[in-house]
């Protein structure tokens, strides 16, 4: 993947999703290193917020569509609440507010990169469905006379 080619082969994509439960690993221990310290409430309200305000919405509005279609705002919500920019300003704005940090921060950190890791979750597209449906796409491939189009589905079946 590069900035002229805007996918992942499988190997890439893995590489991806275990660099993800790396760190969902490392902050899920530094958890549980101090699981006294932790303010539960806090950190299940963090948790839990990202998808109550950015997946459930549009969750429910895809099902009552029968899996059809649905507004972009749905779209919008779930990438705004699972970006690691807006996750790191709600931290910061939590830490001046408590002034300091603390433990329960860490399920912002465990929620976003579990998403991608454990899920294969990343931001969701305007043009594809909410939900995960394969799609296809056609690509340029090869060079001069060795120049082709090959069609890719998100299954990473090629035709």
């Amino acid at each position: 993947m590069d900035v002229k080619n805007r996918f992942h082969t499988d190997g890439t994509y893995l590489l991806m999703r275990a660099e993800h439960v790396a760190v969902v690993g490392i902050c899920a221990v530094l958890t549980l290193m101090h699981l006294g310290k932790v303010h539960w409430p806090r950190f299940i309200i963090a948790f839990v917020i990202i998808d109550l305000l950015g997946y459930i919405p549009g969750a429910i509005a895809y099902r009552r569509r029968g899996g059809g279609h649905i507004s972009v705002v749905y779209h919008y919500l779930y990438n705004i609440t699972h970006s690691y920019l807006v996750a790191m300003a709600a931290v910061g704005v939590w830490a001046l507010t408590i002034e300091g940090f603390e433990w329960a921060m860490l399920a912002m950190p465990i929620h976003l990169p579990g998403d991608r890791g454990l899920f294969g979750n990343v931001f969701k597209p305007l043009a594809l469905s909410f939900e995960p449906v394969a799609a296809t796409l056609e690509v340029q491939s090869g060079y001069g006379s060795h120049a082709g189009t090959v069609q890719i589905s998100a299954a990473g079946d090629t035709a």
